[in-house]
């Protein structure tokens, strides 16, 4: 009798927030880590009210409380991520926007904004992370981060457009390759007279393409534009944030805001974690990545690597066995990354490479730390 009351509860509050908010369904559980804004933690707390008051379940992890609002309290902000990944990892939340996140290298984040010329939404693929440490690869796998999250947020044939940067016209060509093996990607068509797929700062601003395809560097410099231009820059008041890590099997969902973000971009990110909790992000990243694979993506990518790196240094290093990874080791370029893991490797120190809010990080133990420090300076990876 418990559970069929429970359910009857449940239904009559399905039916109250259908008719208050329009929303159907168990409504996605969503984090906001709040501390370390630029802008003080009230404007994040601001952010999560917004949020709520249009019928989000938010909870707030860190220090204030507001209307609406479920705060969890942390007494700072390291804390605050500590518990942010146990409740997403316990199943206790669905998603999390927060201000940084040590993402594993293959998994980056897809912005989404608000193109000054036409008012148009735009996915940017990617903003932060890195798909991979090869430029091609990285802007073949932004290609379908893109697809994945517009798919995601109702977009059943998101158009395509590569921006204009290195390596766009091989990554176009990759992709018609994948395209003619079976993968479907619909391309857009510039505004300028000569068309074609790879696009100029006309198409950014105007939002040609559903999905703008570029590396995470040239994406993190778009979205800080388009996102506080109207601002001076110290204030990023539209668009969505800097969105959704997305990775081949990637299992959390985390999107990243800016610490120099205001309460409208995070409220609007709130927003974006829900529709992408409810869209089914994850399920289509799994079809999505049949699909490509389907077409060849693998050997594709294989093929792409194997042509960018120099017949000396093909040979790879076999990984010590895994061990936790606490401590991180900054200052490496990214195109760097793996080759200095493979310098630890060779030492026999397991070590991971990842990307943090402030770039590149080997990740190895507590233990390990100072040593694989000595080895990546006399390698001439850190200063």
């Amino acid at each position: 009798m418990k559970n069929v009351n429970q359910t009857i509860v449940e239904t009559f509050r399905e039916v109250a927030e259908y008719l208050e908010t329009g929303r159907s369904g168990r409504r996605p559980r969503l984090l906001l880590t709040g501390m370390g804004s630029e802008h003080g933690e009230e404007n994040s707390m601001q952010a999560a009210v917004m949020a709520a008051r249009v019928g989000l379940d938010v909870s707030y992890i860190g220090t204030l409380e507001g209307e609406g609002v479920t705060t969890v309290p942390v007494a700072d902000e390291e804390a605050g991520h500590r518990k942010m990944v146990e409740l997403l990892e316990s199943g206790a939340a669905d998603a999390a926007v927060t201000m940084h996140f040590p993402f594993p290298i293959g998994v980056s984040t897809v912005g989404r904004v608000v193109t000054p010329a036409r008012g148009k939404s735009m996915f940017l693929a990617t903003t932060t992370g890195t798909s991979s440490a090869n430029r091609l690869e990285g802007m073949i796998l932004n290609t379908i981060y893109g697809i994945i999250t517009a798919k995601a947020c109702g977009i059943q044939e998101p158009t395509v457009g590569i921006l204009n940067v290195d390596g766009a016209r091989a990554c176009e060509t990759a992709l018609r390759q994948l395209q003619q093996a079976g993968y479907p990607i619909r391309f857009a068509e510039s505004v300028r007279a000569d068309g074609g797929a790879v696009m100029r700062g006309n198409d950014v601003l105007q939002g040609t393409p559903d999905v703008m395809v570029c590396d995470s560097l040239t994406g993190n410099v778009l979205i800080k534009m388009l996102s506080s231009f109207t601002t001076g820059g110290s204030f990023e008041s539209t668009g969505y944030g800097y969105g959704p890590g997305i990775g081949r099997d990637y299992d959390k969902l985390v999107l990243i805001i800016s610490r120099a973000s205001g309460a409208p971009l995070i409220a609007n990110a709130l927003s974006f974690a829900d529709e992408l909790v409810r869209g089914g992000v994850q399920k289509i990243a799994k079809a999505e990545f049949a699909l490509a694979d389907k077409a060849g993506l693998e050997e594709l990518l294989r093929q792409k690597r194997e042509a960018s790196v120099p017949a000396a240094a093909k040979a790879e290093v076999k990984a010590p066995a895994k061990e936790p990874c606490t401590a991180g080791i900054p200052g490496i370029e990214v195109m760097d990354i793996e080759a200095a893991v493979q310098v630890l490797w060779a030492k026999d120190i397991y070590a991971e490479s990842a990307m943090g809010c402030t770039g590149p990080l080997v990740l190895v133990s507590d233990a390990n730390e100072e040593r694989a420090k000595t080895l990546l300076r006399e390698a001439g990876y850190i200063g």
